[in-house]
């Protein structure tokens, strides 16, 4: 509580969040897994985004292999955006060039991300 203390943390901060955390449990294994380091964040995170906590609580339900699954279907997705878009404009290319930039590489590293900090916090 000394750490939480010197953040400029109370209990009277962190009373939005435990009644968030009691209507649902999944909130307490992120506010577990995010550690000291993080205390100062919760009651803005609180007082910011209150609907966004139940919807991180849900998206704990997700399975990792779902993600990495997910990872390899957007990978495909932008293989095939980029074999059936012909590059004949510079639109076209445009258009591949977000596929690739999207779909090819960051929903499939958030992906493998989430995974790897979904398996982490589920053992």
């Amino acid at each position: 509580m000394s750490k939480a203390q010197k953040s400029g943390v109370t209990l009277t901060k962190l009373e939005p969040l435990l009644k968030l955390a009691a209507s649902n449990q999944d909130i307490l294994i992120l506010i577990e897994a995010a550690g000291p380091e993080a205390l100062p964040l919760l009651p803005k995170i609180v007082e910011i985004a209150p609907g966004a906590l139940p919807l991180l609580g849900a998206a704990i339900q997700i399975s990792p292999l779902a993600l990495q699954a997910g990872a390899l279907a957007s990978i495909a997705a932008a293989a095939a955006g980029v074999f059936l878009i012909p590059d004949d404009t510079a639109i076209q290319v445009a258009a591949q060039t977000l596929l690739v930039g999207g779909l090819g590489v960051a929903v499939p590293a958030a992906s493998i991300i989430g995974a790897g900090v979904l398996s982490k916090i589920k053992s």
